[in-house]
């Protein structure tokens, strides 16, 4: 992409309304525009970064042996009135009337129409285990929406829904939704801690949340450091091996870590001090089992092998995805801007000419522009007819990870620098191997 024929409305200045990095960034980058209180326009760059987001995630469940679908945005207050919960969910459900005035609401959860569509279409334990998913737009009213995309009342979530026909095979499908969030934010090059946490309106006693440690999160959090050097890694894991499943999952919260809805002092001044640690952090996403509570309600039943007909077992697991680009800028910026990190980078690199208009310069661009897409990777390059210090700028705000400089002075070399947006520094190589260097970093994000 030529950064001349791009749309990137970049704004030099922080906007007033914005209070936090996250937010503002989003809006100096032409990432967003708000349309009203907690509804945003996701412009080219942040749609970019958005719809890498959501295929990570995809990826990661669908290694996980999850099954994506789609529903609709609007659900039939019927199906929620049968659970229960829609006198209960309070005023952040908006609530509508269609043209022949039946109730109907901008959903801001799924449960209900899950079970609806289970209990259609499956009878037999045979079915069993079966988890279905969706990315889509949510709504909930917040009273008070602000820090941009973190707390919105619009915004992308995925949600899915295991169901099975014992608590053990429920408990499980929990475990597998741990270590797949686990794997999914490592991609995105964030440390997010697995939590205790309260179960709120959806229900259930057994629940994490995962939490970015971050300054301006709005949850107060205490845990034990050592947590924040677990990695998953490379290392390769069979999902349907409830055993190693299982002891993953052991690893990642053993060590303490809760928030504060469900710290406990005590338990927590058994930590060794030099360990013990308080913060904030933001939530990226929250597991659940609940069991039967939808399902009774709802009559989502199976038959055993024994003839017995009975609720099946449920849980519930979401990952807020428009919230994790503001949570990845929060962990990961400096004072000229984002630095995204390689996984969930709008463009993996960006060519800055520093002379538009000299033949040398120009097609040294144009051959690296080309090169670099024949690898698979779209470059944004930087041919605006603009000072060096005004792309160097652009460059540092929108936060691409990698940067090659082309110059005259350095083309009568043979070299163009290669710049981490992370660490700052640079190198001269021949445009062949700045090339084969980028490559080769995003050969592992993949």
């Amino acid at each position: 992409m030529r950064l001349s024929r791009y749309f990137l409305p970049v704004l030099k200045e922080n906007p007033a309304d914005a209070q936090i990095v996250s937010h503002r960034y989003m809006l100096r980058a032409g990432m967003i525009k708000q349309q009203a209180a907690g509804i945003y326009s996701w412009l080219p760059l942040g749609y970019r970064v958005l719809r890498r987001i959501e295929e990570i995630v995809h990826q990661e469940q669908v290694r996980a042996g999850h099954i994506p679908l789609l529903m609709p945005t609007l659900q039939p207050a019927d199906l929620w009135r049968e659970s229960g919960r829609y006198d209960d969910y309070g005023q952040e459900m908006l609530r509508i009337k269609d043209r022949h005035e039946r109730d109907m609401l901008y959903g801001p959860t799924n449960e209900e129409m899950i079970t609806d569509i289970f209990r259609a279409h499956v009878n037999s334990y045979k079915d069993l285990p079966l988890t279905l998913y969706h990315i889509q737009w949510k709504f909930r009213d917040e009273v008070r929406p602000r820090f941009g995309v973190m707390r919105g009342r619009e915004f992308l979530m995925k949600d899915g829904y295991n169901f099975d026909v014992d608590k053990e095979a429920a408990l499980h499908a929990y475990n597998r939704h741990m270590v797949s969030y686990l794997r999914t934010y490592e991609r995105m090059g964030l440390t997010a801690i697995p939590m205790r946490a309260a179960s709120g309106p959806i229900g259930g006693d057994n629940t994490h949340e995962f939490l970015v440690l971050a300054n301006t999160g709005e949850s107060e959090v205490f845990y034990d450091d050592r947590v924040t050097g677990l990695k998953l890694g490379a290392r390769e894991i069979d999902y349907d091996d409830r055993a190693q499943v299982a002891a993953v999952c052991e690893e990642f919260t053993t060590l303490y870590a809760r928030t504060d809805e469900t710290h406990d002092p005590a338990v927590f001044e058994t930590v060794p001090e030099a360990h013990r640690k308080v913060g904030r952090g933001i939530e990226v996403g929250q597991i659940f089992y609940f069991g039967t509570k939808y399902s009774e309600a709802m009559g989502a039943t199976v038959v055993t092998a024994d003839g017995r007909r009975v609720p099946v077992e449920m849980g519930s697991h979401g990952i807020g995805v428009s919230r994790l680009l503001g949570a990845i800028i929060e962990a990961s910026h400096d004072d000229k801007g984002i630095i995204w990190p390689e996984g969930v980078t709008p463009f993996p690199v960006g060519i800055v000419n520093l002379k538009q208009g000299d033949g040398a310069t120009d097609a040294a661009c144009a051959g690296l522009y080309q090169a670099l897409t024949a690898r698979g990777l779209e470059p944004l390059y930087d041919d605006r007819d603009e000072r060096a210090g005004a792309k160097f700028a652009t460059m540092d705000l929108i936060g691409l990870p990698w940067r090659i400089t082309v110059g005259p002075r350095g083309l009568t070399a043979g070299k163009v620098e290669l710049t981490c947006r992370r660490t700052g520094q640079s190198e001269e190589l021949s445009p062949e191997a700045a090339v084969d260097r980028v490559v080769q970093v995003y050969a592992a994000h993949r």
